[in-house]
């Protein structure tokens, strides 16, 4: 039996690893060098389609293992697997996709993911809300889990996205429904990160917190959230709070990773660990469940691309009309006295 000291030397040291990696990656990243202009939003919408597809994975891996639990009790349980399955088909064919307009197969999936994702929460709520005790702390903790089926949609309305900033006009910056795409994206990706924390919460709770990484995922997601949201909020007024963002966006996407492995952890030390995987798979620790915040850390990395853009092609067009009205004020008293002369040739 591993001591309490013991657990928290490993959270500590997964979280230090955690963070040295990010950074190393920020790095990287940078040194590399950034694409601009039509290169960086197709960029930024292929990162999206794999952000929409790691979510999809997780979905169809997660409920596939849930619902043959519940035995697939009613036939709409099969949904959500037909769903992630044409969503993640979606995903690999938008990331192999390089050219800046949207497929015509793609939406179609997505939105079916979206829509499944929503029919599924209100199956989840029924389901929760018939038991006896309705809404009670423990049937939130051994029902359908509610926010399950939200990863559906989240996958849906990113791949959405995706396509949407392939299409967008070039300039002045790429816009989604009216609303800035950048803005869109950051504000999906840090509630989705907010929500699936929530849920993380909810679920180590009712495992009393009993190892000390279990916070670390009710804890990272929403810092993330909150400095990606304060990012697109002051634009590119605070450069530092970007790099920081950015570092707790790739911490928020390895601890998706190391998520899964703390979960086989646990899979191991239930009664049989694997020889009685039959079993553990389905009682233990869900395997496939922490990838989804690696899925909304690569879409809130692709809110940053977005928004870097935004900021690039703003102060090109804000240079501009500077350099327009300096000119119009330089040739002031030219335009003037020709305005005079011809009013002197009228009379």
């Amino acid at each position: 039996m591993t001591s309490n000291r013991s657990l928290m030397w490993i959270a500590t040291g997964a979280a230090a690893a955690m963070g040295g990696v990010a950074i190393l990656w920020q790095d990287a990243r940078y040194r590399r060098g950034l694409p601009r202009g039509d290169t960086a939003l197709v960029d930024a919408a292929r990162k999206l389609n794999r952000s929409a597809g790691v979510l999809a994975t997780a979905v169809l891996a997660d409920s596939g293992m849930e619902h043959l639990r519940g035995d697939f009790e009613r036939p709409a349980m099969y949904a959500p697997l037909v769903a992630a399955a044409l969503s993640l088909l979606a995903s690999g064919h938008g990331v192999a996709d390089r050219r800046r307009e949207a497929h015509w197969l793609r939406d179609p999936a997505y939105l079916l993911a979206a829509v499944t994702g929503l029919a599924g929460t209100g199956f989840h709520l029924y389901n929760v809300g018939k038991r006896p005790g309705g809404y009670s702390w423990e049937n939130l903790f051994y029902a359908a889990p509610i926010g399950a089926p939200s990863a559906l949609v989240l996958s849906g309305m990113l791949g959405v996205l995706a396509e949407r900033v392939r299409d967008a006009a070039p300039q002045p910056a790429p816009h989604v429904l009216g609303v800035s795409a950048a803005d869109a994206v950051a504000a999906l990706a840090a509630g989705g990160l907010l929500g699936t924390a929530a849920e993380a919460a909810l679920l180590h709770f009712r495992g009393a917190f009993q190892h000390p990484a279990m916070y670390l995922p009710v804890a990272a997601p929403p810092l993330a959230a909150l400095m990606l949201a304060a990012a697109a909020v002051l634009d590119d007024r605070t450069p530092r709070l970007r790099w920081w963002s950015r570092v707790t966006l790739r911490f928020t996407a390895l601890l998706g990773f190391a998520g899964s492995a703390f979960h086989a952890n646990g899979i191991a030390r239930s009664m049989g660990g694997w020889s009685n995987w039959r079993q553990n798979l389905l009682a233990g620790p869900p395997l496939p469940a922490p990838p989804s915040f690696t899925g909304l850390a690569m879409a809130g990395l692709a809110a940053h691309e977005l928004l870097r853009e935004r900021s690039t092609r703003g102060d090109a067009h804000g240079r501009q009309a500077l350099t327009d009205r300096a000119a119009a004020r330089a040739f002031a008293p030219f335009s003037r006295w020709r305005g005079a002369r011809r009013d002197g040739a009228a009379t």
